[in-house]
């Protein structure tokens, strides 16, 4: 008899690779970071930030 571990599907989330709608991200319960706060005090700072982009994989 197997148990089912609830623990471990509770740490399992879906990351949204390749999904362009905003709907379907929060619909079927994908994570989603919103960093809005951050983006405007990047914006506010008066500084300079070099924001570099991984490469495109082959």
């Amino acid at each position: 008899m197997s148990k089912k571990n609830t623990d471990t599907e509770e740490t399992f989330k879906l990351y949204p690779i390749r999904i362009q709608n905003f709907e379907d991200l929060r619909n079927n319960k994908y994570v989603y970071v919103d960093k809005t706060e951050l983006i405007y005090r990047l914006t506010h700072t008066y500084k300079t930030y070099f924001l570099s982009r991984p490469r495109r994989l082959k």
